[in-house]
């Protein structure tokens, strides 16, 4: 009799031992993670079906306020090209024969006109030119070495101060208007300026980039 009571025990302490090593082994389900965003909105044509064709993205509105009535962007980065805050209606594109920036933009009337003055920058040549003649190497008609001196000696800055440089007459190539439209994901980039104005004033001046270098008038 005891020796059926301790069988007996025995087996159902390892019924409760193989019922407590399965409760554990079963694998922890997953908890759910609800999206932030639906799939749908992760794309500007508002759909997930990226093989669908006919599908028409909202129209970009950008900002309708005149120019001179409205309020300056601040810069994305230190230096960076302020972007336009007012309507631009008309001004493009730009053309060779129709730059509208320049009526209000030009350093000598921008202060009276609120606008952001186009800097010293637009209205210099960083790109001499330069030919070949035979074995010799002219930069703006002054024959220099073939080298790449790391004081730049032989490069040729020149400043106009009062004529745009070519490669910096379309404005739209760096500066652009901005749309109203509601991002999907708002942007969480925080600049750091160096500047205690670098959110609304350029750093750059002549002294800047004429430091270390020889120029040729």
């Amino acid at each position: 009799m005891k020796i059926l009571t301790k069988v007996t025990i025995g087996l159902a302490t390892a019924t409760l031992l193989l019922v407590g090593c399965n409760e554990t082994a079963k694998p922890q389900e997953k908890a759910q993670v609800k999206p932030i965003i639906d799939e749908s909105q992760l794309g500007y044509r508002g759909t997930a079906d990226l093989l669908k064709e006919d599908v028409v993205p909202p129209v970009v509105e950008y900002h309708s306020a005149a120019p001179g009535t409205s309020k300056k962007f601040k810069r994305a980065y230190q230096d960076a090209p302020p972007m336009i805050p007012h309507d631009t209606t008309g001004m493009l594109p730009v053309t060779e024969n129709n730059n509208q920036c320049v009526q209000c933009h030009m350093p000598e009337i921008a202060a009276s006109m609120g606008a952001t003055p186009i800097p010293v920058s637009h209205f210099t040549n960083f790109r001499p030119s330069t030919k070949v003649i035979g074995d010799k190497i002219l930069k703006d008609g002054k024959v220099v070495e073939n080298s790449s001196s790391e004081t730049l000696s032989d490069v040729s800055i020149k400043t106009t101060h009062d004529k745009l440089y070519a490669g910096r007459f379309n404005c739209t190539q760096c500066h652009a208007p901005q749309a109203t439209n509601t991002l999907v994901d708002q942007n969480r980039f925080k600049p750091v300026f160096v500047d205690s104005e670098g959110a609304s004033k350029s750093t750059w001046d002549e002294s800047k980039w004429m430091k270390n270098i020889d120029t040729s008038k």
